[in-house]
């Protein structure tokens, strides 16, 4: 029931949804299902969670981090009735009241209908409203215009996808961008996930693993059975100068930590059905105007050469009849981390601009669309080899520039020039930055996954939180 107070400011948004109230219900219930619901631009993380579910007396405790402030919010479920509605009330916070509702109600014709009501109140009464209500109210808008696109979204695939079976999956690089965001997605579709972990297991879902050791450094008899494997680990391509030692730990983390795991796997008396293992459109090398696909041959430079001996170290697998899907990767979009997250602080300062001549073509992915291509190669039986996972319309530097610009709402007209970029980058300007790869994403079409986010500008507003 509502339990309106005076002096409450009262918010609402619905959306339809392609899945019955009690399929949403359960999307939900799953594991997983609050860190897919926290947008990418908070820095957000679960404390505690006691109680079963959303079931009443349930709790959960968030921890909100703006810049040096930490701020704290427990919250309970409450009036709990399967199928239909939940609540969520703050018990402490920065509010001073919290009351959320969620309704599920069936559409005459098939779907349902969520509706979120917020009773809420800011500290400080009138004067709170005053200085801080408009702020809240575009926070919130942006917040559950987030929520639902990601839950219907969510639902779409699981609809595309029925009749695929529930797996259990090894998933390395489980604490990266994107394997943050590949764990919930994954649980919330029905999946059970088991982490290869580099410290202490802090669980069952968790299991050790130390690549730089070796076979001593992994034992999957502690993993248990499992029928598909994520791989993501390895250093970061753009976390630093290319240094000798820098370009040796990229391809050993890659190529080393595959081959090992690719034995491991190979070893065992059942191998998983699938791994999808990641890999990079840095494969192809620089290919100009040229549109590249899953058959355009290799290209030259560093990470051609990484990204291909990145794929062949699966070659222990041969024999074990394992499908294997080369998850070939543009420049992932997620203010949470990645090349995105490097551009913000420049160009929400007006200091942004294209890359060099800002001619070379950008090949990107939203990651909630990197997830679903995961999902997708692991539920889609007829996809293997490689898979570029990239959205279909890629832009150049330039008009990359100018579409985050106009969803920052600031101008970005400063370029970066080519020298100053390879005097601070060196090899990794020319490799990462300036060179030019116009890829499709022929399997993904092929296949019937259906991109959440095809054009820049609508992925930039999702990821942003910039409401239309």
């Amino acid at each position: 029931m509502n339990v309106d107070l005076p002096g409450d400011s009262i918010f609402e948004r619905s959306v339809s949804l392609p899945a019955s109230a009690a399929a949403a219900f359960a999307w939900h219930e799953a594991p997983g299902a609050l860190e897919r619901l926290t947008p990418p631009w908070e820095k957000v993380r679960v404390v505690a969670r006691s109680g079963t579910g959303l079931q009443t007396g349930a709790r959960v405790t968030l921890e909100n981090r703006l810049g040096p402030f930490r701020l704290r919010w427990e919250a309970e479920h409450r009036d709990y009735v399967p199928g239909r509605l939940f609540r969520d009330v703050a018990l402490r916070g920065p509010f001073a009241r919290w009351d959320h509702r969620h309704e599920f109600t069936d559409l005459v014709g098939g779907g349902c209908e969520l509706r979120d009501r917020i009773a809420y109140a800011l500290p400080g009464g009138a004067a709170g409203r005053l200085f801080g209500g408009a702020w809240v109210r575009e926070k919130l808008r942006a917040l559950f215009a987030y929520r639902q696109a990601v839950t219907r979204d969510d639902l779409r695939f699981a609809q595309d996808h029925a009749g695929a079976p529930a797996l259990r999956v090894l998933v390395t690089g489980a604490s990266g961008l994107v394997g943050r965001a590949l764990v919930p997605f994954l649980q919330t579709q029905g999946h059970t996930v088991v982490r290869l972990v580099r410290h202490a297991p802090r669980g069952p879902d968790e299991v050790f693993w130390n690549p730089e050791a070796g076979e001593a450094g992994l034992d999957l008899e502690a993993a248990g059975e499992f029928d598909a494997v994520v791989h993501l680990a390895g250093a970061g391509i753009a976390d630093a100068r290319w240094t000798p030692a820098r370009k040796r730990l990229i391809r050993e983390s890659r190529v080393a930590g595959t081959r090992l795991l690719a034995e491991a796997l190979a070893a065992k008396a059942r191998p998983p059905r699938v791994v999808v293992g990641g890999s990079a459109i840095g494969y192809y090398g620089g290919g100009g105007e040229a549109w590249l696909d899953e058959q355009s041959p290799a290209g030259a430079g560093f990470l051609a050469g990484v990204t291909q001996a990145w794929e062949q170290a699966w070659a222990p697998l041969d024999a074990a009849g394992t499908r294997r899907v080369y998850l070939r990767t543009g420049v992932v979009l997620s203010p949470a981390g990645g090349a995105l997250a490097k551009m913000l602080t420049p160009f929400r300062l007006g200091l942004g601009g294209p890359a060099g001549t800002g001619d070379q073509w950008w090949s990107w992915i939203s990651i909630d669309d990197l997830v679903g291509a995961i999902g997708h190669a692991l539920s889609t039986p007829g996809v293997r080899g490689p898979l570029n996972a990239v959205a279909p319309v890629p832009v150049t530097s330039r008009d990359f520039a100018h579409g985050l610009g106009k969803v920052l709402g600031r101008p970005a007209i400063l370029p970066l020039p080519a020298s100053v970029l390879r005097l601070a980058l060196g090899e990794l300007a020319d490799e990462a930055l300036l060179a030019s790869q116009r890829v499709r994403p022929g399997v993904l079409r092929e296949s019937g996954y259906r991109f959440r986010h095809e054009n820049l500008a609508d992925a930039l507003r999702h990821l942003l939180g910039r409401v239309a």
